[in-house]
């Protein structure tokens, strides 16, 4: 089983994959960890091909699970998944679980990404590369995208799960093991 975990940023993916990880004994990559390097620069714009590399070398085996929206690495996992779940929620839901995220990143200071020294800042709140602007700028954009994506018929392999709110991510685990 190799499924992607996509959505809106803030949507829970990376939650929900590492949930999905431990129930279904499946290996989580999540691309955010392979993209960001220390400082905040992103292989997706600083090397692009070295990111499409990374994540590549990481799909190669038959049991995954992804989750991520970076469009470069997206169509390859997309190629070799067997699964999507989309967590397709309202902008409401998304915007508080992203300010919360955001909040809480801000107070504890955890470092993201282990070995990049990356932490959420206060400063950084008004970027408009800040996953609460980023979340607010790209809903709708993601969405549609994602719908015409589902659409193609080069991806009906694909088991598609669009979930439209977080209770029917309830038992997921189990429908997906049949």
């Amino acid at each position: 089983m190799r499924i992607a975990v996509i959505g809106s940023s803030g949507s829970g993916k990376s939650t929900l994959a590492k949930q999905l990880a431990r129930t279904l004994n499946l290996r989580h990559i999540e691309l955010d960890a392979i993209n960001w390097l220390a400082g905040w620069r992103g292989l997706n714009q600083d090397d692009p091909d070295e990111f499409v590399r990374r994540v590549q070398a990481q799909i190669v085996d038959d049991a995954w699970i992804t989750d991520g929206n970076y469009s470069q690495v997206l169509p390859h996992i997309l190629a070799r998944a067997t699964h999507v779940i989309w967590l397709d929620y309202e902008r409401p839901l998304i915007m508080r679980r992203v300010i919360w995220r955001s909040f809480r990143r801000s107070l504890d200071q955890t470092e993201l990404w282990p070995g990049t020294g990356n932490r959420e800042r206060w400063t950084q709140w008004l970027s408009k590369e800040h996953p609460i602007r980023w979340a607010w700028d790209t809903f709708h954009r993601r969405r549609t995208a994602y719908e015409a994506a589902m659409a193609n018929s080069k991806l009906a392999h694909l088991q598609v799960h669009r979930l439209r709110d977080p209770r029917e991510a309830e038992g997921l685990a189990g429908r997906l093991a049949k």
